[in-house]
Parts: structure tokens; sequence; C-alpha cells
């Protein structure tokens, strides 16, 4: 059976976070800007380009990038700017097609097989696009053009910043067997590592494995893995994307040692989430507590109850009898809610419709 055909862009905003604030304050523009706090358990959230060149990546401790880039620039975040500014670039989108599949606040799949513009080529709808936003917010964004959401996604990383690369049906085959196992969206740090040990650093050698050796070592992921190998990602773009869980965490600038102390940061932290719930109209079953020892290793402990529920008393209630269920194995550094199970996923279907090329 063969795939079907469609034309596919995933656009991704440039450096998001950090251009927001750049935009926003002109003294910044040029200069090493990260989001974050400057306190030595914050974390980055996002690095500008200028940050990037010494090495400051997102998810890297503040204190590790400062010692990277003594000169760094530390801007908290605005999400409610963030929003602003991703609804406009939504209604761009929106301009073009329908079928947009938003992945966070600065990336989304947009399906222009059939479009608003009456477009034959995806390759000069993304480069329209991506003029558009950045004549209507000042800001850039890079684009991935392809028949599918697995190669459009990575092909967006490609000519980054302010580019775009488009990988046509007859150039997927070479794309993938060059591509580094770490580079394959959908495979983790933990599977890249396992697949390294096993001989297999490219798409190539990938491809090279039976069906029967990647079930041998993946289980079920290995019909996933086999696919990507040769390029293949039926899934759809998918317009109504549920929010699956709401969850809420604080990393302390202190570690914890006592379970009073956790309680209490839980109380809190059990409020913040109460108020996302309330504000989202969601309520769930599932009650996950996430504990973040000072070794960096992660606890989870997880409770479903029989209705769902938005209620402060009933999910602190369960939190505190998933802390005390088992005493902490180190000092704590970070502490986690999350409810999941919630009562507004539904099953969403969508049609696709095979067309003739023309990227």
């Amino acid at each position: 059976m063969s795939q079907k055909q469609r034309k596919i862009i995933h656009i991704d905003m440039d450096a998001f976070f950090a251009a927001v604030a750049q935009l926003d304050n002109p003294e910044l523009q040029g200069k090493p800007v990260v989001v974050a706090s400057p306190k030595p358990r914050g974390v980055i959230s996002a690095a500008s380009y200028e940050a990037r060149k010494f090495g400051v990546r997102s998810a890297m401790s503040s204190q590790v990038a400062k010692k990277l880039c003594p000169e760094l620039i530390f801007v908290p975040s605005d999400f409610l700017r963030y929003k602003l500014l991703s609804n406009q670039i939504r209604g761009i989108f929106k301009e073009y097609t329908d079928l947009i599949e938003p992945l966070s606040f600065d990336e989304a799949f947009l399906d222009v097989t059939e479009n608003k513009k009456k477009r034959l080529s995806a390759t000069l709808i993304a480069r329209d696009i991506r003029a558009q936003i950045y004549k209507e917010t000042g800001l850039t964004a890079s684009a991935g053009i392809s028949s599918n959401k697995f190669i459009a996604k990575i092909a967006s990383d490609y000519n980054k910043p302010n580019g775009q690369k488009t990988v046509i049906p007859t150039e997927i085959a070479d794309f993938v067997a060059a591509l580094p196992i770490h580079k394959f969206f959908g495979i983790g740090k933990v599977t890249a590592a396992k697949m390294l040990n096993l001989g297999i650093f490219t798409g190539k050698e990938l491809r090279e494995q039976s069906l029967e050796f990647l079930e041998k070592h993946f289980g079920n992921s290995a019909q996933h893995y086999y696919n990507l190998a040769r390029g293949i990602d039926t899934s759809e773009v998918k317009p109504s994307r549920t929010t699956k869980s709401v969850a809420t965490e604080h990393t302390f600038e202190t570690n914890l040692t006592s379970e009073i102390y956790m309680e209490e940061a839980l109380k809190k932290i059990t409020n913040s989430l109460v108020k996302r719930l309330k504000k989202a109209k969601l309520k769930g079953k599932t009650i996950t507590l996430k504990i973040k020892y000072s070794d960096f290793s992660v606890q989870t402990r997880s409770k479903s109850i029989a209705y769902f529920t938005d209620e402060e008393s009933m999910i602190f209630s369960v939190v505190k009898s998933l802390l005390y269920q088992e005493k902490p194995k180190e000092s704590v550094r970070l502490l986690g809610i999350s409810l999941s199970k919630l009562d507004n996923i539904k099953n969403n279907k969508s049609v696709s419709i095979q067309l003739k090329f023309d990227f």
C-alpha cells in the first residue's frame, strides 16, 4: 500500500521566547539573551542565537550557562505576550489552511495539500507565510516542507534561523539515510543511545535492520522505527489537538529534606494547578506526584480516582497520600503535580485527500 502524498509544512519560530524579548527591548538586539531566572537553580527556557554561540542551550542550568557566557542577559518569561503573538501567527496560518496542528506556542504543522490560496507549491506557501509573519510581528520563522510530518519536522531545523528546506518525495530515501539517529523526530535520548550501542548510527543503518531484529530490541516500537527508516509517516495533521494532562512544578532554591516542608510546598503547587484547571475548564481522574532528587533522578507516583475532579482539597489529599507513600530517598530539588485522564479527550477524525505533488 503506497503512502498518501500530501503537502505538509512545519513552521518553527526562531528562538521564540528569546526573540520576543529582543523584539520588545531593542537594547537586547544582538546580545546573548536567555529566558530564565539568574538564580543557581534556574533552568534556561530559551536562548538567543547569540547565546547559543557560547554553547548555551535550553534545559541547561542558569549556573552552567553563566559560566559559559559571563555576559549572559537573563530575562523573565512573559507567557501572556507569547500567547498573544502565537495567536497572531496562527491567524496568519488560517489565511492559508484550516488544517493546523499546533505543537506549542512556537511551532505547528500545516497541511496545504488543498489550501485557501489555491496554490500548488508548498515551498512558495511556506516562503509567503514566513514573510508575512516577519512583516506583521517582526519575528523570523523557519520551515520544513515535505510529504509527511516526520520529514517536514526534521527539515525545518536544517536552515535555521530564518530559512527553509523542502524534501520532495523522491529525495526522502537519501535524506533519511544520511540522517544521524539522534536527529530522528520521535527517537529520544535513551533509544538513540541504545541504537548506537547496536551499531545503528544513521537512517541507513536503521533501514538495514530487519523488522524481527527491531522487534527483538525495541518491542512494540519496532514497526514505528522500521517505518521511520523508510521515511514513512502516515499520521495526519490534526487541527484539534486535545490536552492530555495539566501540570505545575517548582524547583527550590534549597533542597528540601523534610516531608513537612514538602507538604507545605505541595499545597501551593496544588493551588496553582487548580487555577490552571479551572481557567481551562478541565477536570481529571489521575493525579501524579513528580519528585526530582538532589542527584537529578526523577520519581513519579500516581493514583486514579473514580470521578473527574478539579477540587483543590481532593487533589491535595491524593498528593499528600502519594508523598507519604514512600520516604524520599534523597533531598528534593523539585516537586510537581499533574492531572491526566482529562474529561475533554475525544476521538478526532480527519480526511486525507490524495493529489499530485508540485513542490
